[in-house]
């Protein structure tokens, strides 16, 4: 849909020329049954983006699977994707089909792909090549028709070289890579996104918004969004919960963005507040960064920032 150079392509919503050549690349890329990789930044829309080759594709009348390979422990994952066998281990009390079987006919989204474990990297090599599927203490490879569309934010050529990644599985993976532009690149559609969300929020929220004051808009565009289209939706949503009246000023959105030079910093108890939560995301995720930055919404960057300014250690 175009409205006043404005398009919207499957979740997506850009006045950019960059992204309109993205959704050319989707569309043409669509229609080739092969594996793709969707490389952008954390928030950036990469799942939108994999909707699209799967709606506009043949298969788009088949289901949709989605798992995030870093939310994830290697055994667990392991079972979600590839299922598990009555008896293959405590609990395991029937046969469980995984993402590949409950995806055959139609398309499979393999989100943060760079984080797989190296035991399971192989078990998914075997399963490009065969189109089969040995569910964990399985003895019967079970046939699988599934498109893989991968997702990451990582460059998959550098995972090789630091042997974090197989050579021979990012082959099987990128034989058709796609690049989604990060926000700051295109700094145009910040306006344009902050009117989408408004429209979206105002007949579900407590408070309507029916304008945004210059300073707010300026303070928007300014800041670099590391944790792109995610974290400005976000910034909105605390404008929606801190502000009141139809205005968004300057003063609801979040320290960060309404004063990047520190001056508004929150006071203590928020502080303190927002400093427990990162230590419990690092916590409920073992210490690492990229899943604790994934489960808060933000990027990586964003989280170690936020780190650093309350003194937050892993």
């Amino acid at each position: 849909m175009t409205t006043g150079g404005v398009i919207t392509f499957h979740g997506l919503t850009t006045q950019d020329p960059a992204m309109r050549a993205l959704f050319r690349i989707v569309e043409k890329v669509a229609r080739e049954d092969v594996p793709v990789l969707v490389r952008g930044e954390t928030g950036a829309g990469k799942e939108l983006v994999a909707h699209a080759i799967h709606a506009l594709s043949p298969r788009a009348a088949g289901p949709f699977r989605a798992i995030n390979c870093a939310a994830l422990p290697a055994t667990l994952l392991e079972s979600e994707l590839f299922g598990h066998a009555r008896g293959a281990f405590t609990g395991a009390v029937k046969d469980t089909p995984g993402h590949f079987q409950a995806a055959h006919g139609g398309t499979l989204l393999l989100d943060e792909v760079a984080e797989l474990p190296l035991e399971v990297q192989a078990k998914l090599l075997r399963v490009v090549e065969t189109r089969t599927v040995l569910p964990v203490g399985g003895r019967d490879p079970i046939p699988v028709d599934v498109r893989i569309v991968s997702a990451t934010h990582r460059a998959l050529r550098q995972e090789v070289e630091a042997g974090r990644f197989r050579a021979d599985l990012m082959y099987r993976l990128r034989v058709i890579p796609v690049f989604l532009p990060a926000l700051r690149e295109r700094p145009g559609d910040v306006a344009v996104l902050v009117r989408r969300f408004i429209a979206e929020a105002n007949p579900r929220s407590r408070r309507r918004i029916d304008d945004v004051a210059p300073a707010a808009l300026a303070a928007l565009e300014a800041h670099d969004w590391p944790g792109n289209v995610r974290e400005l939706k976000n910034a909105l949503a605390y404008a929606y919960a801190i502000g009141d009246g139809p205005v968004l000023q300057l003063d609801d959105l979040p320290p960060e963005i309404a004063r990047p030079d520190g001056s508004g910093d929150a006071p203590d108890a928020a502080r303190a507040d927002e400093a427990a939560a990162l230590r419990a995301a690092l916590e409920a995720h073992g210490g690492s960064r990229d899943r604790a930055a994934a489960a808060l919404g933000v990027s990586r960057v964003t989280l170690w920032r936020r780190m650093k300014k309350l003194g937050v250690t892993p």
